[in-house]
Formats: structure tokens, C-alpha cells, sequence
């Protein structure tokens, strides 16, 4: 059984349902509400362990209720949260959410400052067990922490990189595959044009970069050029956590040595599925759910 380590946070999620989004001020009533796990990392770690990896969360929550909440949730998913630090007098990170008819959403997320940004605990772990170590950009130092240690083991290193307030290019350059979001992307790059934004990022590390485009599919760059994988088309309901799980996933490829064009296919896959249904988590399917759906498309 392949092995994965995903670093970063844990977030309690409140979903809100609605007809439409905001477009200003003013009072709306949901017609749905939930209350779950989310966080890039943590699910990531979700959507790998349903694939069929041994997963590792290594992250940190309050000693709050939410922060018990969190880890009691991941565990219930099959993720080892062994590694992650439960922080004495902090609250837990929370998220609101917004979703539409559509699926699409709004999200507000308020990182705990309470959690520490210390990471030198990782070096008690041992980074030579994994096949891939996956890493969010919302805890810096644990990421850059936990890069510099697979790489030091020759482990594979995938680095969700969405839009931070902090300058993720150190990250980047650790990074033997960088998976951006779109924002994301921007923030580094400066650049509005796809191509050009893809060749800023891929002058910052020797590894591969890629960038989600929800619906429109994968981007990456391949020997200096552009290619493309399509998003599938599916009855969406909710894209809530719809890029963490697609970094899950590509995780477990390419912990599998699989090529990057069947790794992105897949990981399009897994993705679309799990917006079938609300909530981040509750539609990421397995790898037979995968295989049977993506052979509809061949």
C-alpha cells in the first residue's frame, strides 16, 4: 500500500445553501445548512485514503471542541492523525460558506492565529516511510518544513498551491509538482495570460506546474509547452473542496508512478464525482467508482 503524508490544515466548514450568491448587503435565508471537516490538506488526505492509501494528516487544531471534531472526522475517513498536534488555548480555523443552485460558492475562512506556525516537530516523523508528501500553503512553515525533509529522503513532493496572503515561491521551488488554483497562480505570477503565468512559476522550481481551472479541466506545462486535460462534465451540485480532492488524488498517481496525462485524467475525475454531491467530502468516490465512470468517456 502506497503511503501519503498531507501537511497543512484542518477547518471546520459551515455550509450554507442557497437559491443564489450575494451580490450585496442585505439578509438571506439558506434552504440547506451542514457542518463539516474541510481544509486543503486534511481533505486531501480524505479523498487519498478513499483511493486506497495510507494516509497521514499531520496538521494542527485547537483544544477546542472543533479541533476534536476535526480529527475525530478524518480518523472516521481512515486518516492517521497521529502526527497532528492538538494546541493547548487555541481555537480551531473555521470556514463559511456560501453555495448556489449551480454549486458555485463563496468562501470565508479565518485561520486560527492561535495555532503556532512552529513545524519543528516534523522532524520527529520519518519522511523516508512515504511514497508522496502533499502539502497546503496555509501552514508555511509546516509545509516548507516538511518539503525540505522528503526531499532530503528523496520523497515526492505535491504542494497545493492556492492563494495565501504570504509569498509562496520558496514552496514552489521545493515542490516536485506544483498544482496551482487559478488565484493562485495569479498571485505568483503577476500574469493574467495562462501561458505565460505557467512559464513564471516553472522558472522557480525544476518540478512540474500545473493550474485547475474548475469546469475547463488541468493546464500544465510539458517540455516548455501547453497541455490541457478537460474537466467532465457531471450534474454539479456543490464544488466546495472540488481542487483539494484533485490534489488527493493526483497524489496517488503519481505515488504510483503513473504518467502525468493519466494522473491529471484521473485526478479530473475523482474531482467532478465528489461535486456531485454537497458537502467536501461526501461524494469522493473510490477507484472502482472512478474506473467505471471514467470508462464512460473512453
Amino acid at each position: 500500500m502506497i503511503r501519503i503524508a498531507c501537511v497543512g490544515i484542518a477547518v471546520q466548514d459551515r455550509l450554507y445553501y442557497l437559491n443564489q450568491l450575494p451580490e450585496c448587503g442585505g439578509k438571506y435565508v439558506a434552504q440547506h445548512y451542514r457542518e463539516i471537516g474541510g481544509g486543503p490538506a486534511a481533505t486531501a488526505a480524505v479523498a487519498a485514503a478513499r483511493l486506497g492509501a495510507h494516509v497521514d494528516f499531520i496538521g494542527r487544531v485547537g483544544d477546542d471542541a472543533t479541533g476534536k471534531a476535526l480529527l475525530d472526522e478524518l480518523e472516521n475517513w481512515g486518516v492517521n492523525t497521529a502526527f497532528s498536534r492538538s494546541c493547548k488555548n487555541a481555537n480551531s480555523s473555521q470556514s463559511a460558506i456560501l453555495v448556489d443552485e449551480q454549486g458555485e460558492r463563496i468562501i470565508v475562512n479565518y485561520p486560527s492565529p492561535e495555532l503556532p506556525e512552529d513545524a519543528s516537530g516534523l522532524h520527529e516523523i520519518d519522511f523516508t516511510a512515504y511514497d508522496v508528501v502533499l502539502a497546503d500553503v496555509r501552514w508555511h512553515q509546516g509545509a516548507k518544513t516538511a518539503f525540505t525533509l522528503a526531499r532530503s529522503a528523496g520523497v515526492t513532493t505535491v504542494l497545493d498551491a492556492d492563494i495565501t496572503p504570504q509569498d509562496i515561491s520558496e514552496l514552489v521551488a521545493l515542490a516536485d509538482h506544483a498544482a496551482f488554483s487559478a488565484p493562485g497562480l495569479q498571485r505568483l505570477s503577476g500574469e493574467g495570460d495562462l501561458l505565460l503565468a505557467l512559464k513564471r512559476a516553472q522558472a522557480i522550481t525544476n518540478g512540474h506546474v500545473y493550474v485547475t481551472q474548475g469546469k475547463s479541466g488541468c493546464y500544465w506545462l510539458e517540455n516548455n509547452e501547453l497541455r490541457h486535460h478537460a474537466g467532465y462534465r457531471v450534474e454539479v451540485v456543490d464544488t466546495t473542496g472540488a481542487g483539494d480532492v484533485f490534489h488527493g488524488a493526483l497524489a496517488v498517481k503519481l505515488a504510483q508512478r503513473i504518467e502525468i496525462y493519466e494522473s491529471i485524467r484521473f485526478a479530473n475525475a475523482v474531482a467532478a464525482l465528489k461535486c456531485t454531491r454537497p458537502g467536501g467530502r461526501a461524494g469522493i468516490p473510490d477507484c472502482d467508482q472512478t474506473d467505471s465512470f471514467m470508462s464512460l468517456f473512453v
